[in-house]
């Protein structure tokens, strides 16, 4: 099997919701000398964007999207071990999706990766008000926050957080944005120091502002 039908098929086991198939394509993967980073993004991310798409088309369910969840996270436990990097941690990072954005898939790639690149990663989650970025960022003593929104009307709550790290003198904090309506005009126009439009691009410029 060529390297490109495989990350079909671990595309295709997210989509299909198999558990069973996105362990084996995963490890598969591994056999056949796919880096790890390639699979996930090429493979399984591609799938849940799929099921993204699906979800927002009313084909898939809510049930639907905790079965892909489960399957992109079966397939991760494989390839995650393989991403793992030994020593200290090399910053920290804030992560979340803003308020009234209930949608994470593209976060949690996002999550996965950078802890698995030996990073601090305080995942929020979902609906997280613009004052909680700023309370765990305060508390955890954070690098980077990373705002997440997947909604033309919700990417605007994203202007609010970075507002309010200012106004409670976190400067210092480096801001990054991604999520399907975000652009980089609009990453500039707001004030964020980096727009990711993937989880690799997201990983790399955690990469550039932490360690240069």
């Amino acid at each position: 099997m060529s390297k490109k039908e495989l990350l079909k098929r671990m595309a295709d086991a997210v989509v299909n919701l198999d558990v069973e198939e996105a362990m084996k394509s995963a490890e598969e993967a591994l056999v056949l000398g796919i880096p790890p980073l390639e699979a996930i993004n090429k493979g399984f991310t591609k799938g849940l964007q799929k099921v993204g798409e699906l979800f927002e088309n009313k084909e898939y369910f809510l049930a639907d999207m905790i079965m892909a969840a489960e399957a992109f996270k079966a397939g991760m436990n494989v390839l995650t071990p393989r991403l793992q990097k030994e020593g200290n941690k090399k910053g920290v990072i804030v992560i979340g999706t803003v308020k009234d954005d209930i949608h994470d898939l593209g976060k949690n790639i996002v999550t996965t990766l950078l802890a698995s690149e030996g990073y601090d990663v305080y995942d929020l989650g979902i609906d997280i008000p613009a004052e909680e970025f700023v309370r765990k960022a305060e508390e955890v003593n954070a690098d980077i926050v990373g705002l997440s929104a997947l909604l033309t009307t919700t990417m605007e709550r994203i202007p609010e957080v970075i507002e309010a790290l200012r106004e409670a003198g976190l400067d210092r904090v480096k801001v990054i944005v991604g999520g399907r309506p975000v652009t980089p005009e609009f990453a500039r126009e707001i004030g964020a120091d980096a727009y990711c439009e993937d989880a690799i691009k997201a990983l790399e410029t955690v990469k550039k502002l932490l360690e240069g």
